[in-house]
């Protein structure tokens, strides 16, 4: 017992150490857990025998990580992407094995492990890949979405790999092992339900198993979590999601499937279930601390023995193959329309083998398809391009993205053929607000923003807009600014925006500006800067929601009313006073003491005036106050200011 203390320590803390260092120098997590798993093994040697034992179980992760993105997709959302599923999936599948089965060919390898080696490195990490994609926040770009299609289809093509390697057994590897498998199945006898049955029965089996699982997830879960909920017991609900995992996968693998796919139908069948969220909280924690067990295994793995008496075919092989998934997933990329970075993201997030190779090539060995020597040699392959894909997201990152970015920046603005009485700079949620209040009640506006997927996704919905950085001069002028009466200033970068009220109140003072302001430092930046009238954007509907909030605790409408005007008059009042104190602050860095004081004087008068809010008359404010109608409820269902 107390061996495996010391070696759970060690595998912790290895992931404590590593893992945050690879985090802050920007390589991920991933990249950490790989790190750290070849420092405790090959490196310093911490690590010994268990290595393979413990992969097989922290697999599971990728059955769990499985599970939990199918509870993110609807049935009709899976039904919706089946063109990319099929279509980009089979081909990347099919394209990638013929291509790498030729190769290996070319090498005198016979047709059968060549076409096996194909189909192994077919395959991706998927693992990896959508870790890293969540981590990145990449899974809802068009590259993202495509790379989980060809992923999903992957894993989907790991079944019939299964059924159809054993055809592919050399006479003389069967000869040769004859009596050590018979040895060793009597150590190693595996549970099925499925042996020994004829095709037939093999296929309504899995049919049945298929088809419990659907129904057993519509019909059966919800009263189960409806049950377990009722005990309140938290714990309980854990150990009824695990039971849930763990028996699908079972159930997966007694009848020769894969237990990711098993869990991931039943992810997409209990997508719509109420306690969905409740189901991913629980999980999430197992999910993140097996695959990183996984990763860290995979380090641990790698024989350097083998790998430096091996090291230039070993280098070339796992280069051959990164390049070669590269180059086919760019021309699909390019048949299949995925344009700009997306195209480049889609193609290196999946140029690595996957995890699955190393359970199809132990699966190899074992129906006597490829050599051991060999399957040695295909290992390092698979764990040192794995371990080479945080590079390529890095180089994703740092070398392509922006110069797609630059790309995009660097394109002409856009002629503007009108004029307005006023420009709105920046069209995002609170801009797009704004030009719609305006252009509803008559009034001709300009708008401009530097982005072009926004400029593009205005003007689908007939929203006329150019392209163009309305911080520049000349645009500007072309815009009509020499004749507008306002500019509205709603950019998202806080530097630009004040820069811009700087300039047009030196330029164009007869020009009146109105600013967004994202907080309240950045509010007093754009008044200094001369702006007419400025607006935190989140303060109105802050205060709004916080009144909603009060009468859904029990306080009467009119009541919380009176007390979103007194905290509103009260802010009004003393912002000229924190004004002038932030001021003095930007000045000389002592009087940063007196801006806290004159704040915390403020929240203080602040509460004094809640206080004696019942006591006083109604304000000005209260007296345009309409209640709502007796027995009405609708006035307070939704926020008075949506964003």
């Amino acid at each position: 017992m107390t061996a495996y203390f010391i070696q759970a320590f060690i595998y912790l803390c290895a992931a404590v150490i590593a893992v945050p260092i690879a985090k802050r120098l920007g390589l991920g997590s991933v990249l950490g857990y790989l790190i750290a798993g070849v420092v405790i093994g090959p490196i310093i040697g911490l690590v010994g025998t268990e290595t393979n034992t413990l992969q097989h179980f922290a697999e599971f992760g990728v059955v769990m990580m499985l599970f939990l993105v199918g509870l993110e997709l609807e049935p009709r959302m899976l039904w919706d992407m089946r063109n990319k599923l099929i279509g980009l999936g089979g081909l990347q599948v099919g394209v990638s094995t013929l291509v790498v089965m030729g190769i290996a060919m070319s090498f005198d390898y016979g047709w059968t492990i060549a076409l096996t080696v194909g189909m192994i490195f077919s395959l991706s990490s998927t693992a990896i890949v959508l870790q890293t994609f969540n981590e990145k926040s990449l899974t809802k770009t068009e590259g993202g979405k495509n790379a989980f299609s060809v992923l999903l289809f992957q894993d989907i093509a790991v079944i019939p790999m299964l059924a159809f390697i054993p055809l592919l057994a050399l006479p003389e590897l069967v000869e040769k092992a004859q009596a050590v498998a018979q040895s060793a199945a009597e150590h190693h006898e595996e549970i099925s339900l499925v042996a020994g049955l004829p095709g037939w029965a093999y296929a309504i089996v899995v049919l049945l198993a298929i088809a419990s699982l659907v129904v057993g997830g519509h019909f059966l879960s919800r009263p189960l979590f409806r049950y377990v909920a009722s005990s309140g017991l938290r714990e309980i609900f854990t150990a009824t999601a695990l039971m849930l995992v763990i028996g699908i996968a079972a159930l997966m693998s007694l009848v020769g499937l894969s237990p990711a796919l098993g869990t991931f139908l039943a992810g997409v069948v209990l997508a719509n279930s109420e306690f969905r969220h409740e189901l991913e909280s629980n999980i999430e924690p197992f999910k993140g601390l097996l695959l990183g067990l996984f990763f860290i295994t995979v380090g641990a793995g790698i024989n350097f023995d083998v790998l430096f008496a091996n090291i230039a075919p070993v280098l070339a092989m796992t280069i051959a193959v990164m390049l070669i998934k590269a180059v086919v997933l760019l021309v699909l990329a390019f048949i299949f329309k995925i344009k700009g970075s997306d195209r480049w993201l889609f193609a290196l997030s999946l140029a690595q083998a996957g995890e699955f190779g190393f359970v199809l090539l132990s699966y190899t060995v074992q129906n006597h398809v490829i050599p051991t020597d060999l399957a040695q040699l295909l290992s390092l392959v698979v764990a040192l391009s794995m371990f080479l894909t945080p590079g390529l997201f890095i180089l994703f990152d740092k070398v392509i993205l922006p110069r797609y970015e630059k790309t995009e920046n660097t394109r002409e603005p856009d002629d503007i053929d009108e004029k307005g009485t006023v420009i709105i700079a920046g069209v995002g949620r609170f801009g797009q607000i704004v030009n719609r209040l305006l252009v509803t009640n008559g009034v001709k506006t300009v708008v401009l923003d530097h982005e072009v997927q926004q400029v593009e996704n205005l003007r689908k919905i007939n929203t006329k807009s150019y392209y163009g950085d309305a911080t520049q001069p000349d645009l500007l002028h072309t815009a009509g600014i020499d004749k507008a009466k306002m500019l509205v200033v709603a950019i998202d970068d806080p530097e630009r925006a004040v820069g811009l009220v700087e300039y047009i109140k030196h330029s164009h003072p007869h020009v009146i500006v109105m600013a967004r302001a994202f907080d309240r430092r950045h509010l007093y930046r754009l008044r200094n800067a001369g702006a007419d009238f400025m607006v935190s954007e989140t303060f109105h509907s802050a205060l709004n929601l916080g009144k909603h909030a009060l009468i859904r605790l029990g306080v009467h409408p009119f009541k919380a009313e009176q007390q979103r005007a007194t905290f509103y008059e009260t802010e009004v009042t003393h912002k000229d006073t924190l004004y002038q104190a932030w001021k003095q602050v930007t000045e000389d860095d002592k009087y940063l003491v007196h801006y806290r004081d004159m704040f915390i004087q403020l929240e203080e008068t602040l509460s004094a005036a809640m206080k004696n809010e019942r006591y006083r008359s109604f304000s000005k404010l209260e007296r345009g106050w309409t209640p709502p109608p007796k027995n009405d409820t609708t006035e307070f269902s939704q926020s008075e200011t949506p964003d």
